[in-house]
């Protein structure tokens, strides 16, 4: 069971500027803020009080009222802050688990669970006067209570008869019966209403039904009272490392709405980006942390690719996150407090743009990103392998930024580097990246993705018994036969291949310069002189059945593939693919791209050559857009 400590701190900003030595010791002392109206008091001390003055008034006005002067100091939200998160740390040694006030509280202060830790000092009451008398040394005016719940410490901390208060385990109902309903951290206006209907106390509100309750003034009225009376957990959210580079905000109406967490997490990377370009970085991984009433924490963490600091960027993966994520998100009540924070970060040097032209960015990388945050889990790449056969010629591998990937503009030490990509393989650049996974049905897959076949030490003819050629270890296929069906390049006769006699690096990295129109680029690791790949390969080749041909190894003018009798128009072919002989035996392949009466275009082979008493049995491997 937990036992819970709260610090409720008097005054706080008044206090730090005292023990910085901004302000004097004594005094009456005011610390003010922009308000409605303009200036307003939001702290005041002891001595400030006495004169009659209350948090919220108008500065104006108080000047104007009272005869004695009054020193004002500008409030530094963002300093208050600070120090009480040091002073977070430094409760710790009485427990780690240290958790501030949230906007519920509306006030300054601390939690600790010393469950479990008590007894190290002594006791539970022993532990308290030994912090309280602490806090005193260090001119830190405080009220502390001890109780079962979070919400009893609160009220018995802000509004109990005592300035130290312990209760034993299981009587917070007893304690809070008197208490005022302010004290069950409640918003203003519904404080008020509650008091216009006579409930001023919490041992009266308890004792009314629930149903008319939560008619008239919603579930946090009742989530409040039941957080407070143990009936409900509120978990507390402990104090982690501060991070260098985070920003936070805090609602007092919480938001559940997804453009307003959307919009919350741009403006907080706004605020943060600042600090990073100044320190030359850019965030790599961002925690998106959303606070609810109840106390639960949402941690959404954030991968990129590259170091960024753009809000608008990150306020796009948040809304692709939040998509994903849709009603498992359960905001619940609404969040109370959004933060943001960098969890890793990478070097972000300064670059040269043209003055009147938008920064190249990194499409690959952005379109990464996008996919990870929409799908959820770690996003691969193919890679090739040394085989023949189409289903073993790549493999899948975690994508990392900076392997082969990204924008030109970013070459250079620990920058994604350029790869650009021949006509054909860049047809299929999106597919390849989309298609890493394979369905039940296929692999998505793209010209890029199915490139690998053919290397090795097997063969790749055109036809049976065509000639080849081998170009510096690699053997490629020259066409003898063509294909027996009418078709427009049969008609204009014989096509040269572009790439013939030349290396096939020199064909490479010319037909990167003719796309690039400029110097060549990092030359691809897939091969590009193989003929087109389809844009979806099948793990395996789907059985084709009631083949027929006009010769017994010419390509097929009609077959029945999954239930459906198919009619060729146009077929181009044969490709022929060798078998692993390293591997184990097996039968040469040979490949048709073709054209149905539909208007499908596939990809099959016959397996094996055509015998008499036993057909070739024929596949559907892939298909092409």
């Amino acid at each position: 069971m937990p036992r819970i400590v709260c610090i409720c701190l008097s005054h706080w900003p008044v206090t730090r500027l005292r023990r910085a030595g901004l302000a004097p010791e004594r005094g009456p002392l005011a610390v003010a803020a922009d308000g409605p109206g303009g200036l307003r008091l939001v702290a005041l001390d002891p001595e400030a009080r006495a004169l009659g003055l209350n948090p919220g008034e108008p500065l104006g006005r108080v000047r104007a009222r009272i005869g004695v002067p009054l020193q004002v100091y500008p409030a530094d939200p963002a300093a208050d802050r600070d120090s009480l998160l040091r002073l977070c740390r430094w409760a710790s040694a009485y427990a780690p688990l240290v958790a501030p006030f949230g906007p519920a509280e509306a006030a300054d202060g601390l939690y600790i669970d010393v469950a479990g830790a008590s007894h190290l000092r002594g006791g539970e009451a022993n532990l308290v006067a030994d912090l309280a008398a602490r806090l005193a040394r260090g001119n830190i005016p405080a009220r502390i209570a001890l109780a079962d719940t979070p919400g009893a410490a609160f009220a018995l901390a802000r509004h109990g008869v005592a300035d130290r208060i312990v209760v034993p385990p299981g009587d917070a109902a007893e304690a809070l019966r008197d208490l005022p309903v302010e004290a069950l951290r409640l918003d203003p206006d519904m404080a008020a209403g509650l008091r216009r209907l006579g409930l001023r106390r919490v041992g009266a509100l308890d004792a009314l039904p629930r149903g008319p309750l939560a008619r008239r003034f919603g579930e946090t009225l009742l989530l409040r009272l039941d957080q407070a009376l143990a009936r409900r957990p509120e978990p507390l959210a402990p104090l982690s490392d501060a991070a260098a580079h985070a920003a936070a905000r805090g609602f007092l109406d919480p938001i559940g709405r997804q453009s307003d967490i959307v919009r919350t997490a741009r403006d907080l990377m706004a605020e943060i980006a600042p600090g990073l370009e100044r320190d030359g970085l850019g965030a790599c991984a961002l925690r998106l942390a959303l606070h609810r009433v109840d106390g639960a924490v949402r941690a959404l963490d954030l991968g990129l690719s590259r170091p960024e600091r753009d809000p608008e960027r990150v306020a796009a993966l948040v809304s692709l996150r939040l998509d994903r994520l849709g009603s498992a998100l359960d905001a619940g009540f609404g969040f109370e407090t959004v933060a943001l924070a960098v969890t890793v970060t990478g070097v972000m040097s300064a670059r040269q743009t043209e003055f009147d032209a938008e920064a190249a960015g990194d499409g690959v990388g952005y379109l990464a990103d996008s996919l990870a945050q929409r799908l959820g889990r770690a996003l691969l790449r193919l890679e090739p392998r040394a085989s023949h056969l189409p289903e073993r010629a790549d493999r899948g591998r975690v994508w990392v930024a900076g392997e082969g990937h990204g924008s030109s503009a970013d070459q250079g030490v620990g920058r994604p580097r350029a790869r650009l990509l021949p006509p054909s393989a860049a047809a299929g650049l999106v597919d390849s990246n989309i298609g890493a996974g394979r369905a039940a049905s296929g692999s998505l897959t793209g010209p890029l993705s199915r490139a690998g076949e053919g290397q090795g030490e097997g063969r790749e003819l055109s036809g049976k018994g065509a000639p080849s050629q081998c170009v510096d270890g690699v053997r490629r296929s020259v066409p003898s036969r063509p294909s027996p069906q009418p078709s427009p390049a049969r008609e204009r006769g014989p096509v040269a291949l572009p790439h013939q006699g030349r290396r096939p690096t020199e064909m490479g990295e010319h037909r990167c310069a003719e796309v690039a129109g400029k110097a060549p680029a990092i030359p691809s690791p897939w091969p590009d002189h193989l003929p087109p790949r389809p844009l979806v390969l099948f793990p395996r080749g789907e059985a084709a059945c009631d083949v027929l041909s006009t010769i017994p190894e010419g390509p097929p003018r009609r077959f029945r593939w999954r239930a459906q009798i198919h009619q060729v128009t146009h077929a181009e072919g044969p490709e022929r693919i060798a078998a692993e002989w390293w591997r184990e035996p097996g039968k040469d392949r040979d490949y048709y791209r073709i054209e149905c009466e539909a208007g499908h275009r596939l990809w099959l082979y016959r397996d094996g050559p055509h015998a008499p008493d036993r057909p070739a049995a024929w596949y559907v491997h892939g298909l092409f857009a």
